[in-house]
């Protein structure tokens, strides 16, 4: 098992995802949904619950790895006295059923090998029966749950594990096929190793080229959205937060949470960052995942769904895991999902706003349930909820959550405004004008200089730096510079933001985590606003060298220990880097800049929710 998240690589079929770790061990796969039980569940535990090495039996082979250039295909080199292997790791897309191929291909030598097979199912806590019929498959039963494995490799059974040894020549490709298949049903046809590559790179680069890649720093967007496009469940459009659960945001400690779950705060950068990329088939997806999920009683809304728009997203402890590097408990399901949070609002609003301006095909049945959704949030937008961040020290009157509540307003005059629908606009127009003397009157303090996390508050939030880029308030406003520079006072950490102070916030939980790495993005963003180009371009360059060897990036990241912390790969940072990369670019070429101008004269950045 790996030490360190950055040391992992995803693969995935649109449905369900693993790591690979620089070892070549998988220590984390999620299948046939990426919220169904894991089979592997190493990364959270010990190796005995759950992993999968294929490595040379040389420890000291160096290690070096890739993906194919546009795709999900993982290619780990190792280079040994005997010669050289590449392993080769993906998912095919799949027909009915979900497997990972793993391929052994001789590039040098003659290099001895091993594979180690530790199959668990319930997150590493059930052992399954092991048989070995005589189709030459290995099947592994629990329940509902069976997987078959398919290699030419001899395998025996050695202390409730999988083992084999064997030899590749240069030029020679040993296959291994692990099969999820629901347990009454036969396993199917084999799967040739070969055509399902291939398929599998068609498939990627494919879709890769309808990208419409950003002059500032392309390959990382196209990683980023390479990524976002496998955290895609694709049966329903919905995009998981992350494909795995409770990696700790502060080592050994308790804040781990389940993030294979669909967040409507990633609304608007979902849409704006497809769109913008050209991936308009994926947005309008999204834009209708989104549509299934709010529908129903808008004071039933929730902050989050599963993948379908499950509602019911209970959350459970597994006392068996001890969590990645001591980091206990290890959690399943989110008790957050029955949070109140009114920047949802804010974000779905925003999100429908943008999807027409884009060209998106909307219902009128949409429209109307979008006016609902107003009329519940001009009943309830003076309450206190529980914040963007999903504190769990008790409700407040956050600051962004009642800017969000005027976007929601904002973005909906804009719709009827420009497309012509029916609404009660001047209603709209004075609750927006409401909300917004509230939060410049009880959100900003004026020894401060700056607004707060909350009303009555003297902590910041790095929420606010968002303040301008939805077109609250100019970026040249003093109160907007004011805020900046009082966060970079505070809640920088070696350069890298902080959400908030947690030592100093009721938040409910432990004090420590690290900096979260969308809300770096954000402050990129904020210097571009403001003009400050040169700072903006070195903090995003800052931030493209947190990526690990493949690009990849997670919730945050640990100044002290140079770690990365967090759930891994988290679409939200790597939305925020696409949007940000995008902004650059438009800075570059002004004739594609997205402002608008918000409600009431106040001016929109050309970030995103603008």
């Amino acid at each position: 098992m790996s030490s360190h998240i950055e040391d992992y690589a995803l693969i995935g079929d649109c449905e369900a995802a693993a790591l690979v770790a620089r070892n070549g061990s998988l220590d984390w796969l999620c299948w046939p949904r990426f919220d169904s039980d894991a089979c592997f569940a190493a990364l959270l535990g010990s190796d005995d619950h759950g992993h999968w090495l294929i490595a040379p039996r040389d420890d000291g082979a160096s290690v070096t790895r890739r993906y194919r250039p546009d795709t999900l295909i993982l290619e780990t080199r190792f280079e040994c006295s005997e010669g050289a292997v590449t392993l080769v790791d993906f998912m095919p897309m799949r027909g009915t059923h979900s497997s990972v191929v793993r391929l052994v291909v001789g590039e040098r030598g003659r290099v001895s090998m091993g594979t180690k097979l530790v199959l668990r199912f319930g997150y590493g806590a059930i052992i399954p029966w092991v048989t070995r019929p005589d189709d030459g498959t290995l099947r592994a039963v629990a329940g509902p749950d069976m997987v078959v494995l398919r290699t030419p490799v001899h395998l025996v059974g050695e202390n409730m594990t999988t083992v084999g040894k064997f030899t590749v020549v240069a030029g020679q490709t040993v296959p291994f096929v692990l099969t999820y298949v629901p347990s009454h049903l036969s396993p199917p046809p084999p799967l040739d190793p070969r055509s399902a590559l291939e398929a599998t790179e068609d498939f990627w680069t494919a879709w890769s080229k309808k990208c419409r890649p950003p002059g500032h720093c392309s390959d990382a967007v196209m990683r980023s959205l390479i990524t976002l496009k496998a955290l895609t469940y694709w049966p329903t459009g919905g995009i998981v937060a992350a494909p795995t659960t409770s990696l700790p945001e502060c080592l050994g400690g308790v804040r781990n949470w389940d993030y294979r779950f669909c967040w409507l705060r990633d609304a608007t950068l979902t849409l704006i960052a497809l769109l913008d990329a050209g991936f308009y088939e994926e947005a309008q997806s999204w834009r209708d995942w989104l549509l299934r999920a709010v529908a129903g009683s808008p004071d039933q809304v929730q902050i989050m769904y599963g993948i379908a728009g499950e509602r019911r997203l209970t959350e459970m402890e597994l006392p068996w895991l001890p969590g990645h590097q001591g980091s206990a408990p290890v959690r399943v399901g989110n008790a957050a999902h029955g949070q109140l949070q009114l920047d949802t609002f804010g974000e779905v609003m925003d999100a429908f706003h943008q999807a027409r301006c884009k060209g998106l095909v909307a219902s009128e049945s949409g429209w109307a349930l979008q006016q609902a959704f107003l009329s519940h949030l001009e009943r309830i937008w003076t309450e206190p909820d529980d914040g963007i961040w999903e504190t769990r020290g008790g409700r407040q009157h956050f600051t962004y959550s009642k800017v969000m509540a005027w976007v929601a307003f904002d973005r909906a005059i804009k719709s009827a405004e420009q497309f012509g629908l029916e609404a009660p606009i001047a209603r709209w127009r004075e609750l927006a004008a409401a909300i917004h003397a509230d939060v410049c009157r009880r959100g900003f303090d004026q020894e401060l200089g700056s607004f707060v996390q909350s009303y009555g508050s003297k902590h910041l939030d790095a929420s606010l730096l968002l303040l301008p880029l939805v077109g609250f308030l100019p970026p040249d406003d003093p109160r907007v510079r004011g805020t900046l520079q009082a966060i970079e006072r505070r809640l920088l950490v070696d350069g890298f933001v902080l959400r908030y102070d947690t030592a100093a916030s009721d938040d409910g939980l432990p004090p420590g985590e690290g900096a979260f790495l969308a809300c770096s993005f954000w402050l990129v963003d904020a210097y571009m606003a403001q003009d400050r180009w040169q700072d903006a371009r070195r903090m995003f360059n800052r931030l493209l060298d947190l990526r690990n060897d493949v690009g990849l990036l997670s919730e945050e990241y640990d100044p002290r220990t140079g770690r990365l912390v967090g759930n891994f790969p988290q679409a939200f940072t790597h939305l925020a880097l696409v949007n940000s990369a995008f902004n650059l670019t438009q800075l570059e070429a002004p004739e594609e800049h997205r402002a608008q101008p918000a409600a009431e004269g106040v001016a929109a950045s050309a970030a995103a929710g603008g």
